[in-house]
């Protein structure tokens, strides 16, 4: 038990049966508090939470979405020539482009959640989106795969801070059960549009020979320019945090601000300083959250990077292959809506992961055994329906346990920098000598579901007994020191 201790909310807290906390005044979870707040009337509170949410989820997520395309966009270059010119088939050349990319990714996550503060929402993220469109758009002009070697490490060390930085952003807004419902949102318009960059990949690569360019250096291209574009959109239209909002009046942001600061006391930021990270690097949990990231990763990476290449050893052509990896993505946008509303509706979330991750585990097993490859197809549909529900439940789980925006940095920091290790992971599990089927990797994929509900179950007893002690009074200072707070489970 750790966490950096704070002033706690004014009122005390009343506990939710099930992990959560209520304030005095709460009714329902979905439902904003209004007995002890007359001048917050019901229909004010709904009308600004529904402006916040168009406000700050589709921009965020419209931009996370090519920062997902341009991260994964290597595969659909592959399938579109890039291997032939860049000699990509040779040895593990295709595996290492995909696997550095990872590198300056997990080491620069913390370092970039602590400039977020000290530069602002709005500069920081304009200058990683404009400087990662860059070189993406250079990445269509490589020579050789040393080149692009070269380019996928810029292309990690300007979207290292990026992903972090947008859900600790998410995160300040909502309360915390009904973050989950937001999560994946944001995670289903982005990666859903990073789903249909097949699509986009194709129509792109038919530009081949134009320009005396050739189809994949076309892909690069449009899509490096289309994010330079989205780097002047996140400066005209980013938002802050709930304080620096300039989009909402004063009531509202005064509104926001108690309504978060009820539900777990950290509506207003704490410094953040050297000795605080420190601190708070100090509690396992932090790695514990990180680590069941990596494993909800894998089965992402591995689907964006080489399904597109499984799909041509099923006797797919270029064209069917790229259309045929956008299917499994529609599939997986009412089963995570439904898995996130009924976790925030429970105030749960280790049962959904754990069944999500079984999902997941039977996909893999399809896709890799199964002699009939309509069947192996319909096994990257189950593999899709379950990592994509997995992983904001994943994201929400480890939101919801932590207090203060020193640790809430932290945390989103560690946890993506896990997240990076699972795109490394697929990238040396997937191995160039085991194309088409990929079985080793597909096996590996599904040990790394097994270690995400062993992880969960590990956590889930951890917080049981935490939350057991506090309720008995057996406590010298409160959990996370914030009075009332209990863990979600």
């Amino acid at each position: 038990m750790s966490g950096f201790t704070q002033s706690g909310p004014k009122q005390e807290a009343k506990t939710s049966e099930k992990g959560g906390i209520r304030s005095p005044s709460q009714g329902s979870i979905d439902k904003v508090e209004s007995a002890k707040e007359p001048e917050y009337d019901e229909d004010f509170a709904k009308k600004t939470m529904l402006f916040i949410d168009f406000r700050v989820l589709p921009i965020l997520a419209l931009i996370y979405s090519f920062a997902f395309i341009d991260r994964v966009n290597l595969g659909s270059a592959y399938a579109a020539g890039m291997d032939v010119t860049l000699d990509l088939r040779e040895g593990a050349r295709f595996s290492l482009a995909t696997l550095l990319f990872f590198v300056p990714y997990i080491f620069l996550q913390i370092p970039g959640n602590l400039m977020l503060r000290k530069v602002g929402v709005r500069n920081w993220l304009t200058f990683l989106i404009f400087s990662w469109g860059t070189v993406l758009l250079g990445m269509g002009f490589v020579k050789n795969w040393l080149e692009l070697l070269g380019t996928r490490i810029l292309l990690g060390v300007f979207e290292a801070p990026f992903l972090p930085a947008l859900l600790w952003l998410i995160s300040s807004w909502y309360k915390r059960h009904e973050v989950q419902k937001r999560m994946a949102v944001f995670y289903l318009l982005s990666v859903t549009a990073g789903g249909m960059s097949p699509l986009l990949a194709y129509g792109l690569s038919l530009l081949n020979g134009k320009g005396n360019l050739e189809g994949w250096r076309w892909i690069l291209v449009v899509e490096g320019l289309i994010t330079i574009f989205l780097a002047f959109v996140c400066f005209a239209f980013v938002p802050a945090f709930p304080e620096e909002a300039k989009f909402l009046s004063e009531r509202r942001k005064q509104f926001v601000i108690k309504r978060i600061d009820d539900d777990r006391g950290d509506a207003l930021p704490d410094e953040i300083t050297k000795e605080k990270v420190l601190l708070h690097l100090q509690d396992w949990t932090l790695w514990a959250y990180g680590l069941l990231f990596m494993c909800a990763a894998m089965p992402n990476f591995a689907q964006s990077y080489f399904v597109p290449i499984i799909l041509r050893g099923m006797g797919y052509d270029t064209k069917e292959a790229l259309l045929r990896t956008v299917p499994p993505y529609i599939a997986s946008i009412p089963t995570t809506i439904l898995v996130a509303w009924l976790a925030d509706k429970h105030k749960h979330r280790a049962t959904y992961i754990i069944i999500t991750c079984l999902v997941c585990i039977v996909g893999n097993g399809i896709t890799a055994w199964h002699p009939n490859d309509h069947i192996r197809y319909f096994g990257v549909f189950l593999t899709n329906i379950g990592n994509a529900a997995s992983i904001p439940t994943v994201l929400a789980y480890g939101a919801n346990n932590v207090v203060s925006h020193s640790k809430r940095s932290v945390q989103t920091a560690v946890i993506v920098s896990f997240g990076s290790f699972g795109g490394i992971l697929a990238a040396t599990c997937f191995r160039s000598q085991d194309i088409p089927r990929y079985v080793p990797g597909l096996i590996a994929t599904m040990v790394s579901q097994a270690v995400l509900i062993a992880v969960v179950l590990a956590l889930t007893i951890r917080h049981l007994y935490w939350n057991k002690r506090a309720r008995e009074g057996k406590l010298t200072e409160p959990l996370e020191g914030q009075p009332g707070f209990f863990y979600t489970l």
